[in-house]
């Protein structure tokens, strides 16, 4: 038999953060089970398929059904905090490795278009998106942000840095910046470079017309490979939700997944 979706342990953690349910209507139909809801949205994060052909053999009620539940804790907040809970127990184990961190994006094909999207310039202007992220030492994503396709990666690295939380430690205080951070030449900028440098990383850029670009680098290859590890979920590999909030909320999902697996990796 294939393992659950939902395994008892990740629950565990993800039942306290669930808002609690809303008064029925007198009369109204039963509301479909939290766990079964979520079991859907996590088999169209992987899968790709379309909400309505959700198989009702699964139990998860209709696709619009846990379409609703994505986008009702997507405002609750539940995906974010469900990441950070995860972040806090690699912190904890001293599993996040904070000598240095890499960023990087990839772009996402969005045929249907919607809110950030944009030409992109590296598939003949085509609509898309841009997925950016943050990784520590050990390909942990530490930080996300969506953008439209023509947005130019410079322009996402403070907001990205900044949106790394306060991470729980084994000792001391919580932590939010690594040592340094390596970057490609996208990032060759000074205002990059000082931006790092105002909040104490110390920044590790690859300099256009010096370093070859044949060579990924000796540290940036664990950015590459995190972000391949998102291209996984097929749902998310090609945009194919207009609306920006759903779209992200499953970007916040598959981090939670991918922290999930290094959680496993330091706890079993």
């Amino acid at each position: 038999m294939a393992a659950p979706l939902v395994s008892d342990a990740l629950w565990a953690i993800i039942e306290p953060l669930i808002p609690p349910e809303p008064p029925k209507p007198k009369g109204g139909r039963p509301r479909l089970d939290d766990r079964a809801a979520l079991t859907g949205i996590l088999f169209v994060l992987r899968t790709g398929i379309p909400w309505e052909l959700l198989p009702v053999e699964m139990g998860c009620g209709s696709g619009m059904t846990c379409w609703r539940r994505l986008h009702e804790w997507h405002r609750a907040g539940v995906w974010e905090r469900l990441h950070r809970v995860l972040l806090d127990r690699l912190g904890y184990a001293n599993a996040i490795n904070w000598d240095r961190a890499a960023v990087d994006s990839a772009s996402v094909p969005g045929k249907k278009g919607g809110e950030e999207t944009g030409p992109n310039p590296t598939d003949r202007g085509k609509p898309g998106s841009k997925r950016h992220i943050l990784v520590d030492a050990n390909g942990i994503p530490l930080a996300l942000r969506i953008s439209p396709a023509n947005r130019h990666d410079s322009k996402l690295l403070e907001a990205l840095v900044d949106a790394v939380p306060a991470i729980r430690q084994c000792a001391g205080r919580p932590r939010r910046r690594p040592a340094k951070l390596h970057a490609d030449k996208g990032y060759d900028f000074a205002h990059c470079r000082q931006a790092l440098r105002q909040r104490a990383i110390i920044p590790r850029i690859a300099r256009r017309g010096v370093e070859s670009s044949e060579r990924l680098g000796r540290h940036r290859w664990v950015v590459e490979r995190t972000l391949a590890w998102f291209a996984r979920f097929r749902r998310i590999a090609v945009r194919y939700e207009r609306r920006a909030d759903i779209f992200t909320a499953f970007h916040h999902i598959a981090a939670s997944l991918i922290c999930w697996r290094f959680v496993q990796r330091w706890f079993c």
